[in-house]
């Protein structure tokens, strides 16, 4: 009993301490959830209508598109900024057809199999016309191409084969998936852009309505008393009107996305005297060698130019404008001075090797002849190539060799770009471009031969065979950390943004302003490589100043301080009151000139009271009048002319962009040889229909609760 009694007394204890264990362990859960759900978030690019994307499944549709457009341009790489259109366009495109499925979805529309063959069976889409499976002799798609396609595909996926092919099948399939993706999103977009407009419906009486507003002119003549003539020191404008305005116009200052204004300093750190010397001595001496002759790719190499030498000839697109205008003044054999291109901050020197007038596409076909060894596959291209000048069949042969010799076609653009060319390459460009139309040739590389026969020139333009040296002008590791000492100091000792702006001067640096900075933008101040200064932005408050930014491509030093931030919602007064100050000013010049016409009988009695006469001809409703003695466009008077009679005369002034106005109609009659024609018009106010549904996404958009984190990740 005394055992039970003594724990009956710590009992209050033991509440307390099983209390705090269950607490802990819920506590600890919550801990967890709450951190899994803030690890997901920060992995989230953006969200439309409630779904999210996150990095990795927005990074699998920028690659998606890259590939598609390398397919489709030839391309290996892209630039920055090509790289920011991709992920652009992804992004405007996942909103999109979020949007579009969502709504969709509430309608009922979707995109049957069924609709898709009959797509695929009319070959009439546009996008098909971008794949691989457009007969060569109609020009047009045929599915009958695909479908075996898609058949040899599983095929191989079933089978294996040459690893080679099987990664070349994957990437046409690959590219053929999009294509199907995006004709069905477009093809559900249409359905419902094509429902949203058949809710707006023309009849006959609209239809009339429209043709006289087009047609129906009128003659006038007006009366002015242009603003222009009322100092703005005349007009008082209290807090009272400027606040009456905003409410009254509130709704034209909505932001829809949260934009930030900042004040920032921005150093590009350039080559020093020193650093140019040494770079114009390097040039110097790969000239020198230029002119003694020197191999060229051996002088390019050593040179370090951006611009290697392939020994081919190119076309002017290949070169850039510097080099081009060079190259149109200069003789065969001939080696430029150093020259400075400021563009690119370059300095050239340039090499005419040669110029001659080539085909910039070739129709070619091959048979690739291979053997036991090297020699062997000799022997049987000099066979193929002794049977081929006698005469045979270049497709029967071909065949033998499980090979189609159908034709191709190379053009310029396939090769002058790239950085290297091997020299079995250039021998077999060189082939293709040099051989005259139904020329043959047995070319013999360091892995067997290729018999080639040009089939067709096309587009022949000059060429040019040209070593280029092109050096950026550096500076130098010792120039930059000069640099950086000195704007790191600035920035240490000045920790406020009035101290930055204060002390810029004394520095040699200047403090530039940019308002409405949005997350959207792939840069800050125009400069590459400033995703952690957009991070920083974004995150900081009003009044931060940031840490030091390398940035640009590693030549730029940046410090940001943050001025402002304005979320999401209606603007402010303050941040708006030049804007209403204006209005306000243009409000009250109307009300002072408006007086002076007012009762005023006719044009000769307002002209007495200082205002400008004018006529204007053929007004229509459907076009804004065009004031000539004021100098402005003029709508409003457009539609009080319309309403007006002959001979009438407006009552009251009317507030216009530049002036107040009385007008009095002349004559009215319809414009000469117009005739009515109700189907025809009818059909011209259902294309303005679909014109106006087509504007259905901004209005969705708004309601989309669109979240775009981009800047975060890319």
């Amino acid at each position: 009993m005394a055992a039970i009694g003594k724990i009956r007394s710590w009992g209050p204890v033991l509440a307390t301490v099983i209390g705090l264990a269950l607490f802990a362990f819920i506590a600890e859960e919550m801990f967890r959830s709450c951190e899994a759900t803030s690890n997901e978030r920060r992995q989230q690019v953006g969200e439309v209508l409630g779904k999210k994307i996150s990095v990795q499944e927005f990074q699998g549709l920028v690659d998606e598109y890259q590939e598609v457009l390398k397919m489709t341009q030839g391309r290996d790489n892209f630039s920055d900024e090509e790289l920011n259109q991709v992920k652009d366009q992804v992004w405007q495109t996942f909103v999109q057809n979020t949007i579009i499925e969502t709504e969709a979805s509430k309608l009922g529309l979707t995109v049957t199999d069924e609709e898709l063959q009959n797509i695929l069976k009319a070959g009439t889409n546009p996008m098909l016309s971008q794949t691989p499976f457009v007969n060569q002799e109609t020009g047009r798609f045929d599915v009958t191409q695909l479908t075996k396609f898609l058949a040899d595909y599983k095929k191989m996926q079933q089978q294996g084969g040459d690893a080679q092919v099987a990664e070349q099948y994957t990437r046409i399939y690959n590219y053929w998936k999009f294509i199907e993706k995006n004709i069905r999103q477009g093809l559900l977009a249409n359905k419902y852009q094509s429902l949203l407009a058949q809710c707006l419906l023309s009849n006959p009486v609209s239809a009339k309505m429209a043709f006289d507003d087009q047609n129906q002119e009128s003659d006038i003549v007006l009366a002015a008393i242009p603003y222009t003539t009322i100092k703005d020191t005349e007009v008082q404008v209290s807090d009272a009107d400027l606040r009456a305005k905003y409410n009254e116009q509130k709704e034209q200052y909505r932001q829809w996305v949260e934009s930030r204004d900042i004040k920032y300093v921005d150093f590009q750190v350039v080559a020093s005297a020193a650093d140019r010397a040494a770079l114009q001595k390097t040039m110097q001496e790969a000239r020198q060698q230029l002119e003694s002759g020197v191999v060229p790719a051996e002088v390019v190499r050593k040179a370090q130019s951006q611009t290697p030498y392939t020994g081919l000839y190119v076309t002017r697109g290949a070169l850039s404008s510097d080099i081009v205008a060079k190259v149109d003044s200069m003789q065969v054999g001939q080696v430029s001075a150093v020259f400075e291109t400021t563009r690119d901050n370059t300095l050239n020197v340039v090499k005419l090797m040669g110029r001659q007038q080539m085909p910039d596409s070739v129709e070619y076909r091959q048979i690739q002849v291979g053997g036991v060894d090297l020699d062997d596959a000799h022997k049987r291209a000099d066979s193929i190539y002794t049977a081929l000048k006698g005469g045979a069949d270049f497709e029967a042969i071909a065949k033998v060799y499980g090979q189609t010799g159908e034709k191709m076609w190379m053009t310029s653009a396939m090769y002058e770009r790239s950085q290297t060319i091997d020299a079995d390459t250039r021998e077999y460009i060189t082939a293709l471009t040099t051989l005259a139309d139904g020329g043959l040739q047995n070319i013999a590389f360091t892995q067997g031969n290729i018999i080639v026969q040009v089939t067709g020139r096309r587009h022949v333009v000059s060429k040019y065979d040209v070593a280029v040296v092109k050096h950026t002008i550096d500076f130098s590791k010792d120039t930059y950390s000069q640099a950086y000492n000195k704007f790191s100091q600035y920035v240490s000792e000045n920790k406020t943004l009035e101290q930055l702006e204060q002390n810029a001067q004394k520095f040699g640096f200047r403090v530039q302003e940019r308002t409405d900075l949005y997350s959207s933008e792939h840069n800050v101040a125009g400069l590459r490589s400033t995703r952690d200064a957009m991070k920083w932005i974004f995150d900081a408050k009003a009044g931060d100043v940031s840490p030091l930014y390398e940035c640009g491509n590693n030549d730029h030093l940046l410090v940001i301080a943050l001025t402002a931030v304005h979320p999401e919602g209606f603007r402010g007064q303050k941040d708006v009151e030049e804007m209403l100050r204006q209005e306000v000013i243009r409000d009250k010049k109307f009300e002072a000139a408006a007086a002076k016409l007012a009762g005023v009988a006719d044009m000769a009695a307002a002209k007495a009271k200082g205002a400008v006469v004018d006529s204007v001809h053929q007004v229509t409703f459907s076009a804004p009048v065009f004031v000539q003695a004021v100098g402005a466009s003029e709508p409003a008077l457009s539609g009080v002319v319309a309403g007006l009679k002959a001979g009438q005369k407006s009552q009251q002034p009317i507030r216009g962009n530049a002036a107040a106005y009385l007008v009095q109609v002349v004559s009215k009659k319809d414009r000469e040889g117009a005739k009515f024609d109700e189907k025809a018009q009818t059909e011209a106010l259902q294309q303005r229909a679909y014109q106006a549904a087509s504007r259905f996404m901004n209005e969705l958009y708004q309601q989309a609760g669109v979240v775009d984190n981009r800047y975060l990740f890319f």
